[in-house]
């Protein structure tokens, strides 16, 4: 059967795209999705990812090669490995970024991308459950709520920031991002709303839409009269091999997100010429971006022991985890229903700077990372991260096979200005700590340790213990120079019938999490796919 449109990957932009270009009735739309039907029931409780990640049957267990920036080290990178993609084991914190950021992409010649224009379509992807507004949507398919879980330690965090001069906000994705307070969260009713269930779910009895999970993608298939036309995808379910092909004038559309949709361009002979030619893949495209450019958050995550009761405390005591159980299955409250942090903070580390520079993911408990044994003490975690690093790093497949993990190479903290942003960063935590409203409630600084006090025993300290906040982008960036890989219409340079929608198109990084931003440009692509007007 040939398709109108043949989607890779039901992540947070495969969803969307699914929904909107099935439609309409005369097109064919095939979702091929190498994870799973989302059925765990941990995917649907919004504290579920620390059953979700780092397992294999919903996690892809990426992990980057070592790295000289952090010591050596070689981070786990968590990837969603099931219909919903990372939206489906993500920590549920819906921020946009930064009006600058997208006003950014426009300055770098991406026409339709400055923030008066995406705003429209973040507006149509929501449900804001306080209501539609100037900067916000009700009715869309993506839930947005108010965290329910509230604890003092949490508003002595936030009356910190205010101490510190950093004003109280109720909304971080409205006029103004700089400010603490508590994230919003992608749920409804104290369940998760992932691009599966926002998008998928209520079309998926769709005639003209039919979803393949456990299909491995291999290789893109390109028109014999037209070799740089791509017409189809070859992929695996299984031990079975499988083609689909699309209509004269259909598309395939790369939603894998930043590490597979450049790793299936690789495959496909589509990329840096001296990487696949040592490779023994035949170059059909030389795109030299391809891979390039990737850019990630990288979050220092500061742990305290504090003197009130923590989720450390509830977790570790089988009465009490199992109160919170309880709690959650009969009111959908509860330490159940948070997401991966509650208190956000978005400031600067200089005064002189225009916008926030570093935000803030604050956590009533500390683990040595997410998914592993709460501490045996009261602790809480304050992460801080860089929005805007300068660092760039690379994904480049290791061989021929689908199956194989490609290369990733963060190269985090390769310049100074990274560097220096982590030192003044974990800067900020401590004068956080050190306010009247948050230092009575702390007994000891865990990590990074009060031993780390100058600036380059800072840095050493963050080499050491820094985390992926599990943000990558930008590895097919979107642009006009030699290094880009797709034009302002996500439309790959140099190649027909090929499109790479997903958070590798990003030009830069936005100011705070992703997922929000990825769902939005697929619903802006939709329009630009079916050649819609924008939405008033």
């Amino acid at each position: 059967m040939a398709y109108d449109y043949v989607i890779v990957g039901a992540g947070s932009a495969g969803c969307v795209l699914a929904n909107r270009l099935s439609a309409d009735p005369s097109k064919n739309v095939l979702l091929l999705e190498a994870g799973g039907e989302d059925r765990n029931p941990w995917i649907h409780v919004p504290v579920g990812y620390f059953k979700t990640l780092h397992n294999p049957k919903t996690d892809w267990c990426f992990k980057a090669d070592p790295d000289p920036g952090l010591n050596g080290r070689s981070l786990d990178w968590p990837r969603g490995k099931v219909l919903g993609g990372s939206s489906a084991i993500n920590g549920l914190l819906y921020i946009r970024g930064q009006k600058e950021d997208y006003d950014t992409w426009r300055q770098m010649g991406n026409e339709g991308w400055s923030f008066d224009d995406v705003l429209p379509y973040f507006r149509r992807a929501e449900d804001q459950e306080r209501g539609a507004d100037a900067f916000h949507g009700e009715g869309g398919p993506l839930a947005v709520s108010d965290m329910r879980a509230r604890r003092d330690v949490c508003e002595a965090l936030i009356a910190a920031a205010e101490e510190l001069g950093i004003p109280r906000s109720d909304d971080f994705n409205g006029a103004r991002q700089e400010g603490a307070g508590y994230f919003q969260l992608t749920a409804r009713n104290g369940r998760r709303c992932s691009a599966a269930t926002a998008y998928l779910k209520p079309v998926r009895s769709r005639r003209n839409l039919e979803v393949v999970t456990g299909a491995l993608a291999e290789c893109l298939l390109f028109d014999e009269a037209s070799p740089r036309t791509a017409i189809g995808i070859a992929y695996s379910v299984g031990s079975e091999r499988r083609q689909a092909t699309v209509h004269g004038g259909g598309e395939i559309i790369l939603s894998a997100g930043a590490i597979g949709s450049p790793q299936l361009l690789q495959l496909s002979g589509i990329g840096p010429g001296p990487l696949l030619i040592d490779l023994g893949i035949a170059v059909r495209h030389e795109l030299p971006g391809v891979g390039e450019n990737l850019q990630d958050h990288l979050q220092v995550r500061s742990v305290y022991e504090v003197n009130v009761p923590t989720l450390n405390d509830e977790i570790n005591n089988l009465v009490r985890r199992a109160a919170i159980g309880l709690r959650y299955i009969l009111t959908r409250r509860g330490p159940m229903a948070m997401g991966a942090s509650q208190v956000c903070i978005f400031c600067k580390t200089r005064p002189e700077l225009a916008t926030p520079d570093i935000q803030f993911h604050f956590q009533p408990l500390s683990a040595d990372k997410p998914g592993l044994k709460m501490h045996p003490f009261s602790g809480i975690t304050m992460s801080v991260c860089q929005l805007r690093p300068e660092s760039r790093g690379r994904i480049a497949i290791r061989s021929p096979d689908p199956a194989a993990h490609p290369s990733i190479q963060p190269n985090y903290l390769s310049t100074p200005t990274d560097r220096q942003t982590v030192i003044d960063g974990l800067k900020v935590t401590r004068r956080l700590v050190a306010t009247r409203a948050l230092s009575g409630f702390v007994r000891r600084e865990h990590l990074p340790g009060t031993e780390a006090q100058t600036d380059e025993e800072l840095l050493q300290a963050a080499r050491d213990i820094s985390q992926t906040i599990y943000h990558p982008t930008s590895s097919c960036r979107m642009g006009r120079d030699p290094m880009a890989v797709v034009d302002s219409g996500f439309r790959v340079h140099g190649v027909g019938g090929l499109r790479v929608v997903d958070a590798s198109a990003m030009p830069t990084i936005t100011s705070g999490n992703t997922n929000a931003p990825t769902i939005m440009m697929a619903e802006k692509a939709s329009d630009l796919i079916l050649g819609r007007a924008p939405p008033g």
